[in-house]
């Protein structure tokens, strides 16, 4: 028994250095660099890096040196086997305001080893409250408007089914 409650001790601790030492920063620098090959720019005004998490504050969003969106705060959250992504105030440029709806006051996206295959999708804005997810074997993603309330310029990218409105798209 001693050896059984050892080893779950060792473990815990091995498990809380990883987590405390992972990089999360230059984890953070070398997605900027995937996203920046496929013309995607992220700008930041600060990084702050907690033991379990990574917050992002004020960034903007470029698209091929074309500014697309303003972020208030990303926060990411990991405990490895639970990750949990969530962005604040997210205001997209007029421009786009025909395609997606212009202001999105929170996202959370989650992910956990219990389901790999699926990240769950909660946001809520001036569109009203939608709930989702992203197969990431199939590449699909699937938001189902809950409560709706300003969706009239996107309702033509929207279908209607007997749950109510919903978006699709593949990846």
């Amino acid at each position: 028994m001693q050896m059984v409650k050892k080893f779950f001790i060792l473990l815990f601790i091995a498990w809380f250095a990883l987590l405390f030492f992972m990089p999360k920063q230059e984890l953070y620098y070398t997605l900027e660099k995937e996203l920046a090959q496929q013309g995607v720019e992220i700008n930041e005004e600060s990084i702050n890096e907690g033991i379990f998490s990574l917050t992002i504050n004020n960034a903007s969003v470029y698209v091929k040196g074309i500014k697309i969106a303003t972020i208030e705060k990303v926060s990411f959250f990991t405990l490895l086997f639970y990750t949990k992504a969530e962005i604040d105030n997210l205001l997209l440029d007029d421009s786009l305001k025909a395609m997606a709806p212009q202001h999105t006051d929170k996202v959370l996206l989650t992910h956990s080893l219990l389901s790999v295959r699926t990240v769950p999708i909660h946001a809520e804005g001036s569109f009203g409250v939608v709930d989702g997810y992203a197969d990431l074997k199939a590449r699909k993603v699937r938001l189902n408007f809950i409560e709706t309330k300003e969706i009239d310029s996107i309702k033509s990218q929207l279908k209607k089914d007997k749950k109510g409105w919903h978006y699709e798209t593949s990846f």
